[in-house]
């Protein structure tokens, strides 16, 4: 009879453990960073926490860690705000190679970009629209909506045409 109340006074402590590191992370949870218009959790590392942000991949990130001389693993709760104005000014005019940028000779001017959020979004209707109105093969495959980079039709993408499938026979 002795034996099951002291496994419970153990569950009890342990529990309380567990409560208290819920607490403490929910604590930490709740401080968001703000970096280029997206909150970021302050939990978060670093590295992971700049993916957050609309057109920064895990290369970016890994690049804008290594340029500006930033500790990936550190928290992002932990950054003093030098750094993250500096996080911020980088993005605004990135300065790394042309192969990591998103939008490579640009249409218009021929140059190589990087564009991040909402004019990401913008960038990418624009073009999609162009191709369509010159009659490109990637336009007319994006007018019809049928796969634009060379995939099987027959087994994948089927919500948009008629399905094909098996007949039955009449069963005689």
């Amino acid at each position: 009879m002795a034996e099951p109340k002291q496994k419970e006074v153990k569950e009890t402590k342990e529990s309380k453990e567990h409560k208290r590191q819920q607490q403490r992370e929910e604590e930490f949870m709740e401080s968001l960073v703000r970096i280029y218009a997206n909150d970021i959790p302050g939990n978060k590392q670093v590295y992971i926490g700049l993916t957050y942000i609309k057109g920064v991949s895990w290369a970016i990130s890994n690049a804008i860690c290594r340029i500006l001389k930033i500790d990936k693993r550190m928290k992002v709760s932990q950054l003093a705000k030098e750094q993250i104005e500096k996080i911020e000014a980088f993005l605004q005019k990135p300065q790394f190679y042309d192969y990591l940028k998103n939008h490579q000779k640009d249409y218009e001017t021929g140059e190589s970009k990087h564009i991040l959020t909402n004019e990401l979004d913008m960038t990418r209707d624009f073009d999609i629209k162009r191709m369509k109105q010159i009659k490109s093969y990637k336009g007319m495959r994006h007018a019809l909506k049928q796969p634009v980079r060379g995939q099987r039709t027959r087994s994948h993408f089927r919500t948009t045409g008629v399905t094909v499938g098996v007949k039955k026979g009449s069963g005689k």
